[in-house]
């Protein structure tokens, strides 16, 4: 799920693309965070049809398995227990997972050799072979197969993972969280009725994340100047272009909820930004952001300029 955290990276992430373009439309780039959020989802829902996919190409694999020119067997009588997993057949009943699939057009033909590729490492592994000779099933044992198909059998693929980072920009990023969400898929469907499983949510309440990541991204923009002049007082011994862009952008979206977002603690708002800084900067980013930050904020408190209120007054 997207927590404070991913939001924030999302505010970067377009605070960044505003300040490298030309064309300064505040507009452009709050539908652009919106669709960020969305994109998650979107990938998400991509994820679950690509599992249902390759459990699926086992009647696909049977058909060309029975029309080899000498079949054995084994071809003739192929075991397709898989088409029956509880897990595969409650997300074909999910009417939201359902819904999703026709908004996204989430269709698998541009690349049906990923499919058959994917199924081929499945079918070869002992894993698939222990679960096609296991008599004694239940919803649980019924998941594991499927969490092995996404865990070793997908994002193990090199194949699948290009496809997603053509597909989706910021791949790389959100790729922990849409295994969050893969994760929580798994804890919900725990029941025999299909009516009774629910998707993960991408975000939990959003009207309130959309009010905050929208106004976070707008604070950044209008007081852009006067957080620069704030950080450029502290920071007089450094060339200006030896100091990292990402580094000033994670230090004005901190600033910004400083003195903007009443209800954040300030801790909160040092130690978010002090680990986003960990990913998107380099090395010594965390200690010098730090160091900035805490004599910005004094000066701050001295000025009585930070004003918090409920949550946000627990330090």
């Amino acid at each position: 799920m997207l927590n404070r955290r991913h939001l924030r990276v999302k505010v970067l992430q377009s605070l960044y693309a505003y300040h490298q373009s030309e064309k300064k439309d505040i507009k452009v780039y709050e539908k652009s965070l919106i669709q960020s959020v969305d994109k998650v989802q979107e990938m998400y829902i991509w994820m679950l049809s690509l599992i249902n996919e390759v459990a699926q190409y086992a009647d696909t694999d049977a058909t060309a398995m029975s029309n080899k020119f000498l079949p054995t067997e084994a071809d003739l009588k192929p075991n397709l227990k898989i088409l029956g997993n509880t897990f595969i057949t409650s997300l074909n009943k999910n009417k939201e997972y359902l819904s999703h699939l026709k908004k996204y057009k989430v269709i698998w033909d541009f690349d049906p050799e990923l499919t058959k590729s994917l199924f081929a490492t499945l079918k070869a592994s002992d894993d698939y072979k222990t679960y096609l000779e296991k008599t004694d099933d239940t919803i649980h044992s019924d998941k594991d197969i499927i969490k092995f198909i996404f865990k070793k059998v997908i994002l193990k693929s090199s194949i699948a993972e290009q496809v997603f980072e053509d597909k989706f920009i910021y791949w790389p990023v959100d790729k922990d969280v849409l295994q969050a969400l893969i994760a929580k898929t798994f804890k919900n469907f725990a029941y025999e009725e299909p009516e009774k499983n629910k998707l993960a949510e991408v975000v939990v309440n959003w009207d309130e994340d959309r009010e905050f990541i929208i106004n976070l991204f707008q604070q950044a923009v209008r007081y852009d100047e006067t957080f620069q002049e704030m950080i450029a007082t502290k920071t007089q011994n450094w060339e200006p272009d030896r100091i990292a862009m990402m580094d000033t952008l994670l230090m004005k979206l901190a600033l910004a909820e400083f003195l903007h977002f009443p209800s954040v603690p300030v801790k909160v708002t040092i130690n978010e930004y002090l680990e986003i800084s960990k990913e998107f900067s380099t090395p010594k980013s965390n200690s010098f952001i730090n160091g900035i930050l805490d004599k910005i904020l004094a000066e701050l408190k001295a000025d009585n300029k930070i004003k918090k209120t409920g949550r946000g007054l627990i330090e």
